[in-house]
């Protein structure tokens, strides 16, 4: 593709709509990640699992929302 051809589908798609542009901006950069990986869903099902049973096991490993707030809020402070 030649420069005047690249900066007309440039000009092109900033010509889009906003939503338009996004899907766009999507699908570009979804295609630099290269091919779906086939096993990755699986894994992650089991690793979704494997911390669902974790927490059902011990449910003191999770905080409240209004706890986790404030102990982010607390870090960026520096206290």
């Amino acid at each position: 593709m030649t420069t005047a051809q690249l900066e007309t589908l440039r000009s092109e798609a900033l010509a889009l709509s906003e939503a338009e542009r996004a899907r766009l901006a999507s699908d570009l950069v979804a295609s630099l990640d290269g091919p779906a990986d086939p096993g990755l869903s699986d894994a992650w099902d089991v690793e979704i699992c494997r911390r669902i049973n974790e927490i059902e096991a011990n449910p003191n490993l999770t905080f409240d929302a209004d706890k986790v707030l404030a102990m982010a809020k607390s870090r960026i402070r520096g206290e």
